[in-house]
């Protein structure tokens, strides 16, 4: 009977030797959880040491995008939230397309696409090469200024880009163009005239400004307008002397 005794005892004296180590490991790793975690948070002991800005960048400096990381993202590398970096980076100006990524093992890759400016938009903005409004300040006077109804930038840029291949045979360049909101189109080159080419068939309306253009310069008088509304031919405005005058 004293031996069966012994032997549950012994068993039992087991089983709390066993639960104690085992209470043991896992209040061992929940502290050690707790530490790595607060390690983990603590952008002190695992910091963002190098930001990699690349790409084609003209307007767009590198010290930009480190601010951004630096004064709206100081979460330590594991801990920072690279969707919501990305959507802050791209909200910049010029910034038209950016891709993060985390570099391991305290860095970041940042590539960078700009905006490409196409034109100036109703004086306010800018035009990319896709025909979106952006906002972003440039000094290029070689941006021909666009004006028309809102969500009409795409057919605007269209517009301006199938005019501007025209008129390059003729070396005359658009300075102003004027979409309205029946969508009549209205041009002002850099020579000062203007032309009014109306609603339809705008492009064969130009073509046959550009095919009399030599015609009219040998008039010997400068041109103010040309009204090419008409289904053939075409009404010319000459500047008189007194505004010849004005302008000089």
């Amino acid at each position: 009977m004293e031996q069966l005794e012994d032997k549950s005892t012994a068993t039992a004296r087991y089983r709390m030797t066993g639960m104690v180590f085992l209470g043991a490991v896992l209040l061992g790793l929940a502290y050690a959880s707790w530490l790595l975690n607060d390690w983990l948070e603590d952008s002190q002991k695992a910091p963002i040491n190098q930001v990699l800005v690349s790409g084609n960048l003209t307007h767009v400096e590198d010290t930009q995008i480190e601010g951004v990381v630096r004064g709206k993202h100081s979460e330590s590398f594991f801990e920072l939230n690279v969707d919501a970096l990305h959507q802050d980076i791209e909200a910049l100006p010029w910034v038209y397309r950016a891709s993060v990524r985390k570099r391991w093992p305290n860095s970041l890759n940042v590539h960078v696409v700009e905006e490409i400016p196409s034109a100036r938009w109703n004086s306010d903005s800018l035009l990319n090469q896709y025909g979106q409004t952006f906002e972003a300040q440039s000094n290029d006077s070689a941006l021909p200024d666009l004006f028309g109804p809102g969500g009409s930038e795409q057919t605007a840029l269209q517009g301006y880009r199938a005019m501007q291949t025209l008129l390059n045979s003729a070396s005359l360049t658009i300075d102003e163009l004027y979409l309205s909101e029946r969508f009549a189109w209205n041009v002002i080159l850099s020579n000062g005239v203007k032309l009014n080419l109306g609603r339809s068939e705008f492009v064969n309306r130009l073509q046959r400004f550009v095919d009399v253009y030599p015609l009219l310069l040998k008039q010997g008088k400068l041109i103010d307008y040309v009204d090419l509304r008409y289904d053939t031919g075409l009404a010319v405005g000459w500047k008189s002397a007194t505004s010849v005058e004005q302008e000089s």
